[in-house]
């Protein structure tokens, strides 16, 4: 079944659709829809890679940064900037409404009402920022955090103004398909801050200057992007129209809704240990959660960002969707097989990742690392499942699923966290995003077939086999037990059948379809027609 599906999809040409460029009249969605350009397919191509590019190094500076940053303050401080970092997350979700993708989408087609939509943005969004500034300071007061965090929050917030000055030029450069030089000016922005943080805090200047450059690097990012703008011609235009910030406000609600949930969901953990335990265990926490934030980003978002508009053509509301069900399927048993041996490392040489990467104050992070990465195995699968309601526009099911998985996670951290400490924030993600996860492939009406117990039978054995080859050569050296292990994994799933050729097949497909599959198409050929 699933080889034909494939036969079929090889044999089909993929539909086309034309993208209208800035200075075409708009008509109607279906003319503007009715083929693709050889230039505008070159343009949507180098404005992909820009923002792949701009995404794959901001967020490895940032990464490296936060590795750097926990060693430098030390596990109190570190728990610090992690409470102070969760809150501001979530003030974000609230200043930030989920507009963007309204205000990207709608000055695209209708660029006229630029000005008349940044003046919108501009108005609400500072008035949520408002919102939302006071909303963390309650909430840190409320949580009885110490006066240190309260301060910090009160000094971190001011970024919510103007981050979000940023960010409606950057939204509207996006509708300008302004990729290349949006994505530098990000680059550069992370950069420059990373490096004006690093200097204050060699300078003895702790956490109140590295919040201080934020501040400064926020104001050079924001008029950067603005001064971009103006050279484009778009100004506010005044006085606000309110025939456009009203739909802009109540389409965003639902989206601003799910964002907020699902940023509260996140952030939950390292919220709740500060309030409950103690700065230095959330400091702990955040570096367990630094690794996996760093592995969800480089396993899952990046390759689903890249698969998103794939899978959104093969889905159709024409009932013919056996290629996409297929599609989602196996994009999920693949990231199983990935996500399988990079718990079983993170578990074994926990504390031989931990240490070095953090510090030996940091040592108590691997019990946690060795927990909380089955949360990571877990999201990454999950985040295949969420990506498919969002392709059926299915979103008010996604909501409901993440705001039971944050109330089942908000219990099982006020009933673990008092009793058995900050691991207890581990289990309590594993066990919601267990939960999660179930919710959502029952949504997509997974049903895994009988014929496929031999296939889960190899499997397992294989996982067995590696986790005891990771042990037996981690007693010789670290590193062997994760090199070897890994080469006994790859070697078993290749060797041992667990991949059919319909599976070969659709990988390949997938590849095709990542940043710099040019590259990965000419080291591994393969007989398959590539048509999306």
């Amino acid at each position: 079944m699933a080889r034909s599906l494939l036969r079929r999809a090889n044999r089909d040409p993929a539909p086309t659709c034309r993208l209208p460029r800035s200075g075409d009249p708009l008509t109607t969605d279906s003319q503007a829809g009715a083929g693709l350009s050889a230039a505008g397919a070159r343009r949507a191509a180098r404005n992909a890679s820009a923002i792949a590019a701009a995404r794959i190094l901001s967020n490895g500076a940032q990464f490296g940064w936060q590795l750097i940053l926990g060693r430098l303050l030390g596990e109190v401080d570190f728990g610090v900037y992690g409470t102070v970092g969760a809150l501001f997350a979530v003030g974000v979700a609230v200043t930030s409404f989920s507009m963007s993708l309204i205000v990207i989408r709608d000055v695209a087609r209708y660029p006229d009402r630029a000005g008349g939509y940044l003046t919108a943005s501009l108005v609400s969004q500072t008035l949520l920022a408002l919102v939302a500034y006071v909303g963390i300071n309650a909430a840190a007061w409320a949580l009885g955090y110490s006066d240190t965090i309260r301060a910090f929050i009160a000094i971190a917030g001011l970024s919510l103004f103007i981050d979000m000055l940023g960010n409606l030029s950057y939204d509207q450069l996006l509708a300008q398909e302004r990729m290349v030089a949006t994505s530098a000016v990000e680059v550069g922005h992370i950069l420059l801050r990373i490096a004006l943080a690093g200097v204050a805090l060699w300078l003895g200047f702790g956490l109140l200057g590295v919040y201080v450059m934020t501040i400064l690097t926020g104001f050079g990012r924001a008029g950067v992007l603005w001064a971009l703008l103006r050279r484009t011609g778009v100004r506010p235009r005044w006085p606000l129209e309110w025939t456009l910030a009203r739909p802009l406000l109540i389409n965003s609600a639902p989206l601003a809704l799910s964002t907020f949930i699902s940023m509260i969901y996140l952030q939950l953990d390292r919220l709740m240990t500060t309030s409950i335990l103690t700065e230095a265990d959330t400091g702990h926490l955040n570096a367990a959660f630094v690794i996996n934030y760093g592995v969800i980003d480089l396993l899952s978002t990046t390759v689903l960002v890249a698969i998103y508009p794939l899978m959104s053509r093969a889905y159709t509301d024409s009932g013919a969707r056996d290629l996409y069900r297929l599609l989602v399927e196996k994009l999920a048993f693949f990231t199983l097989l990935i996500g399988l041996p990079v718990g079983l490392v993170f578990t074994a040489f926990a504390t031989e990742i931990t240490v070095p990467l953090f510090g030996a104050n940091f040592a108590p992070a691997a019990a946690i690392l060795r927990v909380l990465i089955w949360y990571t195995v877990v999201t990454i699968i999950a985040n295949v499942f969420a990506q498919n309601l969002m392709v059926q526009n299915r979103q008010r099911y996604l909501l409901a699923v993440r705001a039971a998985g944050l109330g089942f996670k908000l219990l099982l951290n006020l009933i673990l966290l008092p009793r058995i400490g900050v691991i207890g924030a581990a289990f309590a993600s594993v066990s919601a995003e267990l939960l999660v996860l179930g919710a959502l492939a029952s949504g997509f009406g997974l049903n895994w077939r009988g014929t496929q117990i031999g296939r889960w039978a190899r499997l397992a054995l294989i996982v067995i086999v590696t986790a005891g080859a990771m042990l037996a050569l981690g007693a010789l050296h670290p590193l062997l037990g994760m090199i070897g292990g890994g080469l006994i994994y790859g070697l078993g799933i290749i060797i041992g059948g667990v991949l059919a050729a319909d599976d070969w097949d659709l990988l390949y497909r997938l590849a095709a379809a990542l940043p710099g599959s040019a590259l990965i198409r000419r080291v591994w050929r393969r007989d398959v027609q590539i048509n999306w």
